[in-house]
């Protein structure tokens, strides 16, 4: 018989996904199956699994913590916001539909279905499932319906563990009001509660922690001490880009990117932001793109067409028009790749109305929205040096043009992918992560004319979860937490 155990949170960004991922780790060196589950999420940064479904990138590191393969079965909801077409509802991996903040009210209940019958699954492979909710547990005006955290907890009767975060301030309040807001049935379901994100000396909060069991009549399980290598993971959502710092690393390559409102598969540009030969400048709406950058990549989104507007409303295209003058150069991954061409067509209105828009024109190619989305992880090497590749695609566009001739990927089927302008300044790619093996990003920093480091990207994340699984070990009642499970 399985057990599960669920960890809700005060709020987004509190550190759920990370708690689910280290105890997860640490439960497997102490031998245990774990199976991580998240009913609904919201994000653009997605991961695909081996048979071609669509989940939460959190979920995917998730499943790597559990030493798994991600299964569509981990996130069976995935809400994916597309600008002003409210947002594309995944469920099981495949898209259903698009809909606004009101009309998914209206669907949640008719969702809970295939929660369950993912959850059931995990069940039967696992000795333990561990439960991530969504948002916030006090959001009492979501919870008729719901399917992410107290209506889920309900319906499998699972036992609750609510996570606040101290680094954001009012942790106390977070707690307790939670208790407050929360129907008594709900909150006789929880079991416990984790200070996340602690700085400084943990006796000045001791106070604070019987304060919390007092009020709340919840186990303290642990203040856990704010974990720097947290960022090395890939993140949930674009939350932690927003309020994080603008420019990391030293390096001989300054390399920018412009934070677009719907930014997606941002994880993309961790590996060459964890290069120490780079300087990665993430560019906010308001600030000028820094005429240091040797290159400009232009990432993946959610809503192209949307996001090339916000980026000429935010004067980029002037700063990108001065840094190719400059003898700069760009580089586009997936959604970037599809705004450098002269012309973006949705006749099926897939993003907003239908109809058609000017590109950047830095690649002469075409790009045009299809229903059909690719979902695909893919091998195979690049054309120019034959190095090995591995990656996912994850696109609903076809792309065409004279530039297109010049492809810089080809597949193991036989396939191409990208494109590369005449002058050979201006680049792009379907493909996401392919910049995870160490061969080829050294290749491609080589060819921006920075030298290489001895950085094995996939053993760092290897690392980072070992030691966030010793974090949690060191600073949480594991024991406690395993008692709860039911």
């Amino acid at each position: 018989m399985s057990v599960t155990l669920m960890f809700q949170g005060t709020g987004s960004d509190v550190g759920k996904s990370l708690v689910v991922a280290g105890l997860a780790r640490a439960l497997v060196r102490r031998g245990y199956r774990v199976a991580p589950f998240k009913p609904q999420n919201m994000s653009n940064n997605a991961a695909v699994t081996a048979d071609g479904a669509e989940i939460g990138r959190a979920q995917a590191l998730q499943a790597r913590a559990a030493r798994l393969e991600p299964t569509a079965d981990m996130n069976p909801v995935l809400l994916k916001p597309q600008g002003a077409a409210g947002a594309q509802v995944v469920v099981r991996g495949k898209i259903i539909g698009a809909a606004r903040a009101r009309e998914y009210q209206q669907w949640k209940a008719g969702l809970m279905s295939a929660v369950l019958e993912s959850y059931e699954r995990l069940r039967a492979t696992a000795d333990i499932v561990l439960v991530e909710g969504a948002g916030s547990a006090a959001e009492i005006n979501l919870r008729a319906n719901d399917i992410a955290n107290m209506g889920f907890a309900r319906r499998v009767d699972a036992p609750v563990v609510i996570v606040g975060d101290i680094d954001r301030g009012g942790v106390i309040a977070q707690l307790v009001g939670c208790k407050v807001v929360l129907d008594p049935e709900d909150a006789a379901l929880i079991r416990g509660f984790i200070v996340n994100k602690f700085r400084g000396d943990p006796s000045l909060f001791d106070e604070g922690m019987r304060f919390i069991a007092e009020r709340t009549g919840w186990r303290a399980l642990g203040l856990a001490p704010f974990f720097p290598d947290a960022a090395l993971l890939p993140a949930e959502d674009a939350f932690g880009l927003r309020a994080g710092a603008s420019t990391t690393g030293e390096g001989e390559l300054t390399i920018a990117t412009p934070l677009l409102p719907n930014i997606a598969n941002f994880d993309d540009l961790d590996p060459l932001r964890a290069e120490p030969g780079v300087r990665f400048a993430l560019v906010r709406p308001g600030e000028p793109l820094p005429a240091e950058a040797r290159l400009v990549i232009l990432p993946g989104s959610k809503a192209t067409i949307a996001d090339l507007s916000a980026f000429r409303d935010a004067g980029w295209h002037i700063d990108l028009a001065a840094h190719i003058r400059r003898g700069g150069r760009v580089f586009g991954i997936c959604g970037g790749y599809q705004m450098m061409g002269r012309r973006i067509a949705d006749p099926q209105g897939l993003e907003g109305p239908p109809g058609a828009v000017e590109g950047l024109g830095l690649l002469d190619m075409e790009t045009v929205f299809e229903t059909e989305k690719v979902l695909k992880q893919v091998k195979g090497a690049t054309i120019a040096e034959d190095i090995p590749f591995y990656g996912y695609e994850m696109h609903a566009g076809r792309t065409d043009g004279p530039d297109c001739a010049r492809p810089l990927l080809r597949f193991e089927d036989g396939r191409v992918d990208g494109a590369v302008s005449a002058d050979g300044r201006c680049a792009g790619v379907y493909v996401h992560g392919y910049l995870a093996d160490d061969r080829l990003r050294a290749a491609f920093l080589r060819d921006y004319g920075a030298s290489a480091s001895d950085l094995s990207y996939e053993a760092s994340i290897e690392a980072t979860l070992d030691g966030l699984a010793e974090h949690f070990e060191r600073h949480l009642d594991v024991d406690a937490l395993l008692e709860l499970a039911r």
